[in-house]
């Protein structure tokens, strides 16, 4: 990602500086260096987080991190979702707030971890949201974390935006965390909802956990394979997200997924090809139930053709739209 690869320097240079460039850099850098801003990010430590704060450091911005530990540091604003605690006085200044904070649904999804699930997105979007409603002035965008769990099993149809929700458990969840986002909507502030699809880096989440089994020549489709995977390459999550900051026309639910679903059998032959191994032991839909339990239903035999209708409409241009290109950039694998 271009980006990140600009050292910091630039957030600190003037715009004199940045005009023999024009052409070189992608087009949202330079509108957003004319529009810096103090920006607050929960989740920093995360897949996206920690991709996101030197993305947007590097375009300019001012960096403030939540963050559930004692700090001194100006950067750092301390708070506890659960318990309902946040450094109100800290948040004076804030202009933009990106909230990625979240339990992980990573595990076996017991009572108590579903309640978790369910409480971080509930209690920790509805503390930000009220709390910056009640700011004078407030931030004028908040941009939340949502996912394309919001759509359920949906088999091959077409997700836009409008698309009603399903019925599974994600569902449900994806539904209240939007929902908590209401006060900030209520006070004024720009609120963008991020149904996020599965963020492809090796760093974590799926693709990392797919690498070794693959790389040892285990990998095969998951169930049937016919089920549709909203994927995303991290460049473009985090590109989106930049996107939708500056971006004041976009407001409410916004897939964040490639415009280019693949079905799972589809996926597993493009990574299988990408590192030359062969994709020949599935994994029975039954086996999967037994080694995650609903976990399974709901992350990998589901299926979801979520389209990046809104983003896509408000000029955000893909780095990566194609599964193999995408794949071959992040695992560092030149063409054939």
């Amino acid at each position: 990602m271009l980006l990140l690869k600009l050292p910091g320097v630039f957030s600190h240079i003037g715009r004199a500086f940045l005009k023999p460039l024009r052409g070189l850099l992608p087009k949202d850098f330079l509108r957003a260096y004319s529009q810096a801003v103090k920006v607050l990010v929960s989740g920093a430590g995360g897949l996206v987080g920690s991709a996101l704060v030197p993305f947007l450091s590097s375009a300019g911005h001012e960096i403030v991190q939540l963050t559930r530990a004692q700090s001194a540091a100006a950067d750092r604003i301390r708070w506890d979702p659960l318990s309902g605690y946040i450094d109100k006085e800290g948040l004076h200044g804030i202009e933009a707030a990106v909230h990625l904070a979240s339990e992980s649904i990573n595990g076996r999804w017991t009572a108590a971890k579903k309640r978790r699930i369910l409480e971080s997105r509930d209690k920790g979007t509805r503390l930000l949201a009220e709390t910056f409603g009640t700011l004078e002035p407030p931030p004028k965008v908040l941009v939340s974390a949502s996912a394309v769990g919001y759509y359920g099993d949906r088999g091959g149809e077409f997700l836009r935006e409008d698309s009603g929700p399903g019925e599974m458990f994600l569902s449900q969840v994806c539904q209240v965390w939007e929902g908590a986002t209401e006060p900030a909507l209520e006070a004024g502030i720009r609120v963008v909802n991020l149904r996020l699809g599965i963020i492809l880096s090796p760093a974590g989440g799926a693709l990392r956990s797919l690498l070794l089994p693959m790389r040892l020549g285990l990998g095969g489709r998951i169930g049937s394979g016919e089920q549709y995977m909203s994927w995303v390459a991290l460049d473009d999550a985090v590109g989106a997200i930049h996107h939708a900051l500056i971006t004041d026309g976009l407001a409410g639910p916004v897939n964040v997924t490639s415009p280019q679903q693949a079905r799972n059998r589809d996926f597993t032959k493009t990574l299988g090809r990408v590192l030359r191994r062969p994709t020949v032991f599935p994994l029975p839909a039954f086996a999967a139930r037994l080694l995650l339990g609903q976990m399974a239903d709901e992350l990998l035999l589901v299926s979801a053709r979520a389209d990046p209708a809104r983003l896509t409409t408000s000029g955000y241009e893909f780095r990566y739209p194609g599964l193999e290109d995408a794949l071959r950039h992040l695992l560092m694998k030149p063409a054939p």
